[in-house]
């Protein structure tokens, strides 16, 4: 008997063990070598029958078509990664849909990692581990790559701690799809913030949210300090959009508290740096700056300018 293929020619791996099929989604802007890459990666996970992969391309001018079993859908209309997603969950049929970002690096067995354990069926929402990538021991990492790996900064355990709205990044998060539909998907026009709103709404439904730390994907950090405080920026402005349509939640700090803090931090960072503890004096000297932008972020439009038509 021949052995069953998917799109592209790639086989499918014979189930071993029974799980749901899985629509994997990642939306994607960059460049043309890094979706190359992307899309490379994405075609090392171990896929079996109906499963999906699907890498949405958000910019302008996108091109659909296919690297071996992963499809290039031109994700065009708003340029934010929440209206990618849409389309891409808009193209699969799979009762499951795993979420992944471009700058994560999955397991081949992602997917039979989440479903290991099968979950309840008041479940909508898996949230797989994500584990900032460790800096090597050279001495080579840029600060801001040993300092997002210090603070383990995209750990689910930091959005997972906020009680009554916790949620999972979509860096790496399953979600079912029949509640991900019933709650009206992701709201498309907004920067960041938009896979807490669409955990809010997905739990205010009556669904649960489950961890899956066995399903973890590796997560590369901003590689300079300007890049990763606009990045806490952009997160700060997905913070008060949140408050605003779900008041109580991510509260902003006092700023005369967080200046009095921020001090404390940076001189705590100087005296380490006086003893020779590199970590403890990056810490010290990182924190202020990285928590002031967020915070300054919640003052910035959580809505993509428009683009100007030429």
């Amino acid at each position: 008997m021949p052995t069953p293929r998917g799109q592209g020619g790639r086989p499918y791996i014979a189930a071993v063990s029974s799980r749901p099929a899985v629509d994997v989604v990642l939306p994607f802007r960059g460049s043309d070598e890094a979706l190359e890459r992307v899309a490379q990666r994405l075609g090392g996970l171990e896929l079996r029958r109906g499963d999906s992969v699907t890498l949405a391309d958000n910019r302008p001018g996108a091109v659909g078509g296919w690297r071996g079993p992963v499809r290039i859908l031109a994700a065009q209309g708003r340029q934010t990664s929440y209206f990618a997603r849409n389309q891409g969950v808009a193209v699969g049929a799979a009762p499951w849909i795993v979420f992944l970002d471009a700058d994560v690096h999955a397991p081949a067995n992602l997917l039979d990692r989440y479903f290991a354990r099968p979950p309840g069926d008041e479940v909508g929402v898996l949230a797989g581990a994500v584990i900032d990538e460790a800096p090597p021991d050279d001495g080579t990492a840029s600060a801001a790559e040993r300092y997002a790996w210090l603070k383990s900064s995209m750990s689910q355990e930091v959005t997972l701690a906020h009680g009554s709205y916790a949620f999972a990044q979509t860096a790496n998060a399953a979600v079912r799809r029949v509640a991900l539909e019933r709650a009206g998907g992701f709201e498309p026009g907004v920067r960041s913030g938009g896979d807490a709103d669409m955990c809010f709404r997905v739990r205010a439904a009556g669904w649960a949210l489950e961890r899956r730390e066995e399903a973890a994907v590796t997560h590369r950090n901003r590689a300079t300090i300007p890049r990763m405080l606009a990045q806490r920026a952009r997160h700060g402005a997905g913070a008060a959009w949140l408050g605003r349509r779900w008041p109580g939640a991510l509260p902003r700090r006092s700023w005369p508290g967080l200046a009095w803090w921020s001090v404390r931090r940076t001189a705590a960072g100087v005296l380490a740096a006086a003893r020779g503890d590199r970590d403890g004096a990056l810490l010290g000297l990182l924190d202020g700056p990285a928590v002031w932008a967020f915070e300054l972020g919640r003052l910035i439009p959580n809505r993509p300018r428009p683009r100007l038509r030429r």
